[in-house]
């Protein structure tokens, strides 16, 4: 299955992303994303200063407003 990098806060999108075979890794320093296929954010720090550096090649799903069974569709459509 498809590595898939989550913020710290997120635990329920991480053990659901887990339930179904994913391998889950926090998003807890800069070099954390690398060779993610997918990365789920809380969506509270997103582009605070105005300014964007991307360091993933996959997908960023915002979690913000979503259950953990939606974020978890969400990451399978992107992975597709």
């Amino acid at each position: 299955m498809a590595k898939i990098g989550v913020e710290e806060s997120l635990t329920d999108v991480q053990q659901a992303l887990r339930d179904k075979g994913h391998e889950v890794v926090q998003l807890n320093h800069e070099d954390s994303a690398v060779n993610c296929d997918c990365c789920v954010i809380t969506g509270l720090d997103k582009n605070v200063m105005g300014m964007q550096d991307v360091s993933l090649e996959g997908s960023v799903i915002n979690a913000d407003g979503l259950t953990a069974d939606q974020v978890c569709s969400e990451v399978e459509s992107r992975l597709q």
